[in-house]
C-alpha cells in the first residue's frame, strides 16, 4: 500500500528582535546598551576590564591586609570583596561612559533635549513639547524645586517669540512661581545637551513638594487646552530609560 505523501511543512515565521526596552528583560537592555554605547566608544570594554582590576586590585589589597596577613579565611574573602569591588567598578565607568555615549546620539537630534530630561530622577515632572512650531522648534516644561523650567530646542531666533508665548501663558497660571527659561544649544548663551540635566538641577531650591503638587494641579487646565503631537520615537530616546536605571542601580 502507498504512503500517502506528507503534507509541506509551512515556513517558521521569524522572530521580530523586541525594541522596546520596557518590554525586554534587565540583561537584554544592559547588552543592547553596551551595543549601542561602543559604536560611539570603540574603547568601552578596555575601560570596563580597567575599571575591574584596578577596584578589584584595592578592594582585594584592602580586606588581605585588614585580616593581618595570609591565611586560608582571609584569602578567600579577600577574593570574594576583591571581586566584587571590581564588579561595581566596573558597573561605574560603564554606566558614565554609556551615558555620556548616549548624549552622544542624541546631539542634534529632533526631540534630543527632552529625552535627556527623562535622566532627572524622582521630584521631577517633565512635561514634553507643550509648545511647538512647523519647522520643529519645540518648548518643554520642567516642574521640581526650582519652580517651573522652560527648556527650549531648535532655531534660536524662533524659540525667542515661543518661549516669550509659554511664558506668558505660565504666568497667568502660576503667577506666584518662579518661571526659569533654559535654550539647549552650543551657541552663546546656551546650554549643551550633555550638561542639560545637571543645569536643571543647579537652578536651586525655591519651592516646596507640596507647592509642586499645587503648581501641577494649576497647570492641568492650561495642558488640557494645547493640541498633542507624539515626539519622534527610536532605539536613542528609549534606550535613555535603561540608562537611567542602571545608573540608580535597579
Amino acid at each position: 500500500m502507498a504512503k500517502e505523501p506528507k503534507a509541506p511543512k509551512s515556513p517558521k515565521t521569524p522572530k521580530v528582535k523586541e525594541t522596546d526596552p520596557t518590554k525586554m528583560s534587565r540583561s537584554r537592555q544592559i547588552v543592547e546598551t553596551y551595543r549601542m554605547s561602543k559604536e560611539h566608544d570603540p574603547r568601552l570594554g578596555l575601560w570596563m576590564l580597567g575599571a575591574f582590576v584596578v577596584f578589584g586590585a584595592i578592594g582585594f589589597a584592602l580586606v588581605f591586609l585588614a585580616f593581618g596577613g595570609p591565611g586560608t579565611f582571609g584569602l578567600v574573602i579577600a577574593i570574594l570583596i576583591g571581586v566584587l569591588m571590581g564588579v561595581l567598578g566596573t558597573m561605574i565607568v560603564f554606566s558614565r561612559r554609556a551615558q555620556r555615549a548616549a548624549y552622544h546620539r542624541l546631539d542634534g537630534r529632533v526631540g534630543g533635549g527632552a529625552q535627556a530630561l527623562t535622566m532627572l530622577r524622582r521630584g521631577w515632572n517633565v512635561e514634553q513639547m507643550v509648545g511647538f512650531t512647523k519647522q520643529q522648534d519645540m518648548v518643554h516644561r520642567v516642574v521640581g524645586p526650582p519652580g517651573i523650567v522652560l527648556v527650549g530646542e531648535g532655531n534660536a531666533h524662533r524659540l525667542r517669540a515661543l518661549m516669550v508665548s509659554e511664558r506668558k501663558k505660565h504666568e497667568r497660571v502660576a503667577f506666584a512661581t518662579p518661571i526659569h527659561e533654559v535654550v539647549v544649544g552650543n551657541d552663546e548663551g546656551q546650554v549643551p545637551l550633555p550638561k542639560l540635566v545637571r543645569h536643571v538641577q543647579k537652578l536651586g531650591r525655591q519651592v516646596k513638594p507640596a507647592e509642586i503638587t499645587d503648581i501641577l494641579q494649576r497647570l492641568k487646565a492650561l495642558d488640557a487646552q494645547r493640541p498633542r503631537i507624539p515626539l519622534p520615537r527610536g532605539p536613542v530616546p528609549t534606550s535613555m530609560k535603561g540608562m537611567r536605571g542602571n545608573m540608580r542601580g535597579r
